[in-house]
């Protein structure tokens, strides 16, 4: 691997990308395959909006490695079967998931927020991608990548008011980055543009 004067890790494959996703193999594929592609579909916002709450101090890295046991508890991330869900206990002595019932409870909650919102003519992901900015950054180094900006402290906002919890504005601008609302890929980096939204 080689290091560019801007950060990005140059990988044997010849591809450049951001230290994060440079060594592991697990942030490597996520990288390469699905961060920052978009998600327009209710179910997949409806996970990625968990995801990122569960991540709320914790390494995205162990959020990827439970990913599937969470999915398997929750239903899959189906929103109408999770709002169904009465408790969490079963799942607090489960090491497979992230034990915190905090953050348990909030994917019931937002699985019902899910629901609610479509008596409202939307969908999840629609709402989301409803707060798209008119530009997008273009970081050429991990220091230029913002944490948050005026529609994800917007769209934390009225989450909120919606009833969602773990939806602050860092973390959904995290979710905006993930979901493709905005291209944070650094410049020079293999997979800038690659979601196809900003070019």
């Amino acid at each position: 691997m080689k290091l560019k004067e801007n950060g990005l890790i140059i990988g044997d494959d010849g591809r450049a990308r951001p230290p994060w996703a440079a060594a592991d193999e697990l942030l490597r594929n996520y990288y390469d395959t699905e961060w920052g592609m978009p998600v327009t579909d209710e179910r997949g916002m409806f996970e990625r909006v968990c995801l990122e709450g569960f991540q709320v101090g914790l390494s995205w890295r162990l959020i990827l490695k439970k990913r599937d046991a969470l999915r398997e508890a929750f239903f899959g991330f189906d929103p109408d079967e999770v709002a169904r869900m009465d408790s969490v206990e079963h799942l607090l002595s489960d090491a497979s998931l992230i034990r915190n019932g905090r953050k348990l409870k909030a994917v019931i909650t937002n699985a019902r927020a899910t629901v609610a919102l479509r008596e409202r003519g939307t969908n999840l992901a629609e709402f989301v991608w409803s707060y798209k900015p008119e530009t997008t950054p273009a970081p050429t180094t991990m220091d230029e990548v913002p944490t948050r900006s005026a529609e994800s402290e917007q769209l934390a906002k009225d989450l909120k008011a919606l009833g969602f919890r773990f939806v602050g504005p860092v973390t959904m601008y995290a979710l905006m980055e993930s979901t493709g609302i905005v291209d944070t890929h650094l410049v020079g980096s293999w997979r800038r543009g690659s979601s196809g939204i900003w070019g």
